[in-house]
């Protein structure tokens, strides 16, 4: 009776399986159900009709499925920790099954730990062996652990290989080897047809590890094997794009036949949103970035498309309800709609339109709330939002606005009203909480506070520089809690040694000690226009006993602790900071890259110019840093009343700069010692003239106490090193920023 039972099981299981495969999933249902009925302990049965339930529904029931797995899992009694027992290929594919919708749900860190695991377990000569491997090489890549993947795909290498050379010396072989030889031989056709996946995959890994030399001969490979494929030339143009030949970039990309795609429905991939994303990129680092957020909004419009024809909830900001309901499995990673957010703001923040690039970050923290430096690009809107429309000072030039305000009263009575140089934090001060998400300096604090909070106060570890990379080729981008956490962990790797910032690329240890910096300067500043001297105070104070601190960094650390100090009526100790000696070096510091990394770059071809690879900051030299110092100084010694040092200060410093380049305060400081002197005329003159005259040129005032014009010391420019990033492609590498 048993025998004649488990041939009517196979029997049901062999015509449940071929109504599976021609798409028939009622019959297939029809005769799992049967099945049940003989066998209702049997989980593997409860596991093919969620399958088939799943593919009825036209892969569109991925929350209900996820549940169903978790549901048999726990039947089964196996949890992740007791995997050891695991040691057939049915419960392996209940746990594959598991990780392929952690991966479409963009929850990485546990598709990988599934993934992990079962690779312990793998057979070598197995179709199941390779999709595992290919699964974790894509979650590697996308977790920008390229050193795993380039491992996993030289493992299926070797095998092939080996079952190559086994095949031909075993010709010979008794029959019962017979089954196994086969299963080798079906792999290794398996291995010869993926050769093209596998040299694309090998490109974006050694893209995220910056080998230039490695990277140029896959993409032959690459373009050998998959031709001019809409992936095949994105590659390239990523490749290109990396060694700074934008137009050859371009090129590429403009070359690639993105009409031919099958579309996002199928693929889960937008190939045009990629495009014009990647266009956006390039010309972002040509200088070109009114072009550069053309394309990025044109990327935005692709994506709202595609994510509407999918019915894709998520293209909006309230349709996490509708999250996974009704979309084919393979298009939720279709919307990139906050990875395009963040590029969009990051250009915006770079053209002088503060206001719009903090709309479009505010949405992107929603997602990407544990990234630091998104924080630190939130609060530099806010800051530039409140300093105003200062075309001079974005020309690295201290404002030149007149001191006269107005002119009141006639005759006799005559008087000049002096315009106050003080920049008054206005906008948005209407009594509202500071935790409200608007562009004010109250908020900029608190962003400013929460990147603080995200940055390892002290890493105990070295790392070393020429391992992993800052210019990923997909993004590991994230919308749950579970994405963004430990995406770069890999136990006795050297990924365990960055800062996940998804979705950019991963801060390595001299970027995140560059990025501390910046925040301390910014935070400094908000706190000095807070009005919270000893907050001020305590920053920049932090800012110079930073190890590997830029010398423009340090210069503002010196005003800002000086101006808190003045302000806490501390004078002879901020006069210790005032000393023009101080100031050695007014350079931006931050290592590139390839300096940090010790790329190879012996192979690169002449780079073309990108016009502004970094912002313009006020001041250039040492020499006008110097002379801002001595401005200052002269107005703390004003305060003590040590009028002749003032002049002396100001004399010096007036020497040492273009008269141009003299602020409004300093004018202000010679206004005042004239006055004080009972120069009533030559302050006058010197009012009118809106300059220093050359009888003038020893002159102080305690007005300049203020910040050092507010061209002198600006974060907002400072920190803006690291450009915005690139999306990813599940297909192709995308051009990073």
């Amino acid at each position: 009776m048993a025998d004649n039972n488990t041939d009517q099981e196979k029997e049901m299981a062999a015509n449940a399986f071929e109504a599976f495969t021609a798409g028939k999933y009622d019959e297939s249902l029809k005769h799992l159900g049967n099945l049940q009925e003989l066998n209702k302990e049997d989980y593997k049965i409860a596991l093919n009709k969620a399958i088939a339930e799943f593919y009825k529904s036209g892969q569109t029931t991925t929350g209900t499925l996820k549940q169903t797995l978790i549901a048999i899992k726990n039947q089964v009694h196996t949890s992740m920790e007791d995997i050891d027992g695991l040691d057939d290929v049915e419960n392996s594919l209940l746990y594959y099954n598991q990780a392929i919708i952690h991966y479409h749900m963009r929850q990485y860190s546990e598709a990988i730990a599934i993934g992990e695991k079962l690779y312990q377990f793998l057979e070598p000569f197995e179709k199941f062996a390779q999709v595992v491997c290919f699964l974790l090489v894509d979650l590697y890549l996308l977790t920008y652990q390229p050193e795993k993947a380039l491992h996993l795909l030289a493992v299926l290498e070797k095998l092939a290989v080996q079952g190559n050379n086994k095949n031909g010396k075993g010709e010979g072989a008794n029959s019962s080897n017979k089954d196994g030889g086969n299963q080798k031989a079906e792999f290794i056709a398996m291995i010869e047809a993926a050769k093209s996946k596998m040299h694309q995959y090998k490109v974006r890994a050694y893209i995220q590890m910056k080998s230039s030399k490695a990277c140029k001969r896959e993409i032959k490979s690459v373009m050998n094997t998959a031709g001019n494929s809409a992936p095949s030339l994105f590659l390239k143009s990523n490749f290109e794009y990396l060694r700074g030949n934008y137009r050859k970039a371009v090129k590429l990309l403009n070359s690639s036949n993105i009409a031919e795609h099958p579309g996002a429905i199928k693929t889960g991939e937008c190939v045009r949103c990629m495009f014009w994303n990647n266009l956006g990129c390039i010309h972002f680092a040509m200088g070109k970035h009114n072009l550069g957020i053309f394309y990025f909004k044109k990327a935005l419009q692709e994506n709202d498309h595609t994510c509407a024809q999918l019915g894709d909830g998520g293209a909006t900001s309230n349709g996490q309800s509708k999250k996974f309901s009704g979309i084919p499995m393979c298009a939720l990673l279709a919307n990139k709609r906050y990875e395009l957010l963040y590029n969009c703001g990051i250009q915006l923040l770079h053209i002088g339109r503060p206001l719009a690039a903090f709309e479009c970050l505010m949405e992107a923290v929603q997602v990407y709330h544990s990234n630091p430096r998104l924080w630190l690009r939130l609060a530099e809107c806010c800051i530039a939002a409140n300093k105003g429309s200062l075309e001079q000072e974005n020309k690295g030039l201290p404002s030149r606005k007149g001191i006269v305000q107005a002119i009141v009263g006639q005759g006799y009575h005559r008087k000049i009203i002096l315009a106050s140089q003080s920049t008054q934090n206005t906008v948005y001060s209407d009594g509202q909480s500071a935790a409200i998400p608007v562009a004010s300096m109250e908020f900029a604090a608190i962003c400013l506070r929460n990147g603080l909070v995200l940055i390892p106060e002290h890493p105990n570890q070295e790392t070393k520089a020429e391992n992993g990379s800052k210019t990923p080729s997909q993004s590991g981008s994230t919308e749950s809690g579970s994405e963004n956490s430990d995406a770069c962990s890999g136990k006795g790797q050297e990924g365990d040694k960055f800062l996940s910032a998804a979705p950019s690329s991963p801060l390595r240890k001299q970027e995140v000690e560059n990025l501390r910096c910046s925040i301390l300067a910014c935070s400094a500043y908000v706190a000095l226009a807070l009005g919270d001297n000893l907050m001020a105070l305590n920053h920049a104070e932090k800012l110079l006993h930073q190890t590997k601190l830029s010398g423009s960094l340090k210069f503002l650390g010196h005003l800002y602790a000086a101006e808190a100090l003045i302000s806490l009526d501390r004078i002879s100790k901020a006069i210790g900071h005032l000393n023009p000696e101080n100031v050695t070096d007014v350079s931006l510091g931050v290592l590139s890259s390839d300096q940090d990394q010790g790329s190879d770059k012996g192979d690169l071809e002449p780079v073309e110019s990108s016009g502004k690879q970094t912002p313009l900051c006020y001041p250039s030299t040492v020499s006008s840093a110097r002379a801002m110092m001595l401005f200052n100084l002269g107005s703390a010694y004003c305060l003590r009343s040590e009028y002749e040092k003032a002049r002396k200060c100001l004399h010096q410093a007036a020497s040492m700069v273009n008269t141009k380049e003299i602020p409004p305060e300093a004018i202000l400081l010679a206004v005042y010692l004239e006055l004080q002197n009972g120069n009533t005329q030559l302050a006058l003159q010197i009012i009118k003239r809106n300059q220093l005259l050359p009888s003038v040129l020893q002159t102080p005032s305690p007005d300049t106490r203020k910040k050092p014009t507010p061209s002198s010391f600006q974060p907002v420019q400072q920190p803006i090193q690291q450009p915005p990033i690139q999306m990813p492609s599940p297909f192709t590498t995308v051009q990073r920023k």
